[in-house]
């Protein structure tokens, strides 16, 4: 389990160093715009959850804070939330990036707010939401999902 655990972030590690370390290598918007980057820790908490999908699904559909708390005391459990939130905060990260790139923000202004993101993901995205809406004076905050 401690080898899946590390796997996890180490699985999505590069990405966020090129997108903080490297913005503008071309490399770099290419990986970023990849829908596989979340793949290593998706696969793992797929790995994880299928097998305990009987006692995950009423975890999840009538949720308890004594039964959710037990089970993210167990090895498994923990390893299966850490994958769930690392998929979801490289999602948001390479949406953000990707965000920050189209409207040309600084690149010294989006590495902290991107290490922010890393560590605590809910205060990283209205970091730059906030960032977003102010270097954003042509859209206003328009959002881009398509990438169009």
């Amino acid at each position: 389990m401690n080898t899946l655990f590390s796997l996890t972030f180490v699985g999505v590690a590069p990405v966020w160093a090129l997108m903080i370390f490297a913005p503008k290598w071309r490399y770099t918007e290419r990986i970023a715009a990849s829908p596989w980057v979340p793949a290593v820790p998706v696969a793992i908490y797929i790995a994880l959850a299928v097998p305990r999908l009987g006692e995950l699904l009423p975890l999840v559909t009538r949720p308890e804070l004594p039964a959710l708390a037990e089970f993210m005391s167990t090895p498994a459990g923990a390893t299966l939330v850490w994958a769930h939130m690392i998929a979801w905060d490289v999602f948001v990260g390479q949406w953000m990036y990707r965000e920050g790139r189209r409207l040309d923000i600084n690149p010294l202004l989006m590495a902290p707010v991107l290490v922010v993101t890393i560590l605590l993901a809910p205060f990283g995205l209205p970091l730059f939401l906030i960032l977003r809406k102010v270097c954003d004076a042509t859209n206003r905050g328009t959002p881009v999902v398509t990438g169009q």
